[in-house]
């Protein structure tokens, strides 16, 4: 697998761009899209401010690459050109090409709507048709139902649970639900995020 992709790689579709975030520049944008406690339900580690954010999108550099998500049209009251999210490439081996996409946050505003799978389509397109992965895994807190019918939803494979897996932001520990696309399946997969948004 080719790591990290080519420097100045964008992504679009007809919903969404996404481009490599630039933590200094994109912070508070992000900070404000995401100031919202259902975000943060089953999410661990929400940044308190503009800074916090920084940190954070520095740090996941270090794990992978952090993608910035803004809207390509108008979509759940917010116009064309918004931030609405962060998705990001994680916990990458090019040696055994594979990467996780995860730690994605959305502005409620966009929660079920085209903004998901599209941003997942592109994220996998990339990962698999350019980067050359062989598997790419997400995973969630199995108390976010929500979360897991969405990735299931994209036509991964549940894999299990990660039992005791991570800390919450309450103190309590989380068991993960596990799931995972191969290159064998990314065809079918492929196909079926393309109906979808096509209808």
């Amino acid at each position: 697998m080719t790591w990290p992709p080519p420097f100045g790689t964008e992504l679009s579709g007809s919903t969404v761009h996404l481009r490599p975030a630039v933590p200094a520049a994109d912070a508070a944008a992000v900070s404000a899209a995401l100031d919202d406690d259902r975000v943060w339900q089953h999410v661990a580690g929400r940044p308190s401010d503009p800074a916090g954010w920084e940190a954070r999108l520095r740090a996941r550099f270090a794990q992978g690459l952090p993608w910035l998500v803004t809207l390509a049209e108008d979509v759940g009251g917010l116009a064309a050109g918004s931030v609405v999210g962060v998705s990001c490439y994680l916990d990458v081996s090019a040696a055994d090409a594979r990467l996780e996409v995860g730690a994605t946050t959305y502005a409620p505003a966009v929660w079920g709507t085209r903004v998901n799978p599209e941003t997942k389509l592109l994220l996998l397109s990339l990962a698999f048709d350019s980067l050359g992965a062989g598997r790419v895994q997400l995973q969630t807190d199995v108390r976010n139902a929500r979360s897991q019918a969405a990735i299931a939803r994209l036509g991964a494979r549940y894999e299990g649970l990660l039992r005791r897996h991570k800390r919450r932001a309450d103190g309590t520990v989380r068991d993960t639900a596990l799931f995972s696309i191969t290159a064998e399946d990314w065809p079918g997969v492929r196909e079926r995020l393309r109906q979808r948004l096509e209808r």
